[in-house]
Order: C-alpha cells, then sequence, then structure tokens
C-alpha cells in the first residue's frame, strides 16, 4: 500500500469515528493524529494533552503551538500518576500506570463531550518495543487509527512532512520519568534536575539528547555529530550540572530505549 492509499485510509478510519478524543502529547505521531482528526472531523476532533511533574515545560508550551497551527480544539488536564506509588517506585511497567491515569482521564473527557473513542498515536514500530502502556490502552478500548492503517515511524514522518507539519522531523521525547533507571524512585526533584540539564543542552543547539539520572552522576547521551559540541562546552556543562547536583558527568553516543536493556540481560 502506498503513502497516498494509507493516509486515505486514514481518513476514511478517523471519518468514521464520528468525534474523537485525541491522547495529544505534542509529538509527532499524536500530531498527525489530531491534525487529520481535524481536516476530516472539525470541531468533533478534540486533542488533550496532560501536565504533571514528567511533562517538560517546553513540550506542553510546543504542543500548545502546534494546536493552534492546526487549528484544532485543544485542552490541558492535570493527570495524577505522581500520586500512586506504584508509578513513583518506577518498576519496568511504570508507564502502565502512568497511561492508566492518563486514559481514565481521557475516558471521562470523552464522556463529557459526548464522545466514543479515545484515540492515541501508536504506529506500527512501537509494536516491537517495551511499552507497557500499549496494555492500558487495551484495557481502556483506545483506538490506534496509525497502526490500524499500518502507518511505520517513517511514513508517519513522510506524511506530516507532505502536510507541512513543521514538527515533521521532530525528535521523540518520552517523559522525564523514563531517564530515571527502573527500580530507582522517581521524584519530583529528579525530574526537575532532568529537565534543567537537559534544557542546557538543547540552548547549546542539541536537538537529540537524553540526560539520565544516576543519582549523584548524569550520563549526557547524544548523537554522535553532537559531540564535538559537548566536548566544546565541557566546562560549562560540567558547572551547571553541578548546580544541579551531579557530582559525576559522563557522555556516551544517544540510543533510543537505553535503560530498557536491563530488561533484556534479565529476560
Amino acid at each position: 500500500m502506498t503513502l497516498e492509499e494509507k493516509y486515505e485510509k486514514l481518513q476514511v478510519c478517523l471519518k468514521e469515528k464520528g468525534a474523537l478524543v485525541v491522547a495529544y502529547s505534542g509529538g509527532i505521531d499524536s500530531a498527525l493524529v489530531l491534525r487529520v482528526a481535524t481536516d476530516v472531523l472539525g470541531s468533533k476532533a478534540l486533542g488533550v494533552t496532560a501536565d504533571s511533574p514528567s511533562v517538560p515545560r517546553g513540550e506542553l508550551e510546543g504542543a500548545k503551538r502546534i494546536a493552534r497551527s492546526i487549528g484544532a480544539r485543544h485542552r490541558i488536564i492535570a493527570t495524577e500518576e505522581f500520586q500512586n506509588e506504584n508509578y513513583t517506585r518506577n518498576p519496568s511497567n511504570r508507564c502502565y500506570y502512568c497511561k492508566t491515569e492518563l486514559y481514565g482521564k481521557l475516558a471521562d473527557v470523552a464522556s463529557e463531550e459526548g464522545m466514543h473513542y479515545v484515540a492515541n498515536g501508536t504506529n506500527t514500530d512501537d509494536l516491537g518495543d517495551h511499552r507497557p502502556g500499549l496494555q492500558a490502552a487495551d484495557e481502556f478500548n483506545v483506538v490506534s487509527p496509525l497502526t490500524e492503517c499500518g502507518f511505520s515511524k517513517r511514513e508517519v514522518r513522510e506524511l506530516a512532512k507532505t502536510l507541512e507539519l513543521e514538527i515533521w522531523d521532530k525528535p521523540a521525547s518520552p517523559c522525564l520519568s523514563s531517564r530515571v533507571p527502573y527500580g530507582s524512585v522517581v521524584t519530583v526533584e529528579k525530574l526537575s534536575a532532568i529537565e534543567s540539564a537537559e534544557s542546557f543542552l538543547d540552548r547549546l543547539g542539541i536537538r537529540e539528547r537524553r540526560v539520565r539520572h544516576f543519582g549523584n552522576k548524569a550520563r549526557i547521551e547524544v548523537n554522535a555529530r553532537d559531540m564535538d559540541t559537548v566536548r566544546a562546552s565541557c566546562d560549562e556543562i560540567q558547572n551547571h550540572f553541578n548546580e544541579l547536583g551531579f557530582d559525576e558527568v559522563e557522555v556516551t553516543e544517544f540510543r533510543s530505549g537505553a535503560l530498557n536493556d536491563v530488561l533484556r540481560i534479565r529476560a
């Protein structure tokens, strides 16, 4: 099936829903779903973004801006996963508890709006990774239009570029809690330090980065092309990270899902 055929199928798929809430994080996948849903359903599509300590302020503001550029209806709701110790103790299925909280709140919004569907931005590439949140999606009968229509991540970006979505090449940006190794308690203080550290790297012009929190040690992960930038700013980075409570800083090459390696080892 060609990309054009998949796009047409996606439009039909969303139109058949009649009205729906889109779990809209501001990332490219959910932004594409919201864009197409708005195109075919107008005000009967509603993007809802969760706000909690695990969401960087820059991501939240970006989600608002993109929703405005799409012309989509958009709401922000507070989620309370930090009230659940099953989430904060950070087990390997932490995302399940986060998504359970999110989809529960979205189901309430859908009910208020008289909508029968909640949709997410899951694509076919997501199905092969460690994603406990997919279980929560199943439990709440959340639909995945991109998966239903066979969109890979590459195809999502390609269609988004064709539709002139400005974030078509935006790097993935999972929640801040994903930077804390499994088994290490997630706290607001840790996430605040991670957010400040990553924002500092953003200001250096590094687009794709992770700062992993290992207590007094921070591990910076960047792409190979950004290593020279890190080396050139080594002293400034060290000083800023020290102020955040990191006594030790190491730098490695970025690899998505690096903290899942322990799960593969245990398996």
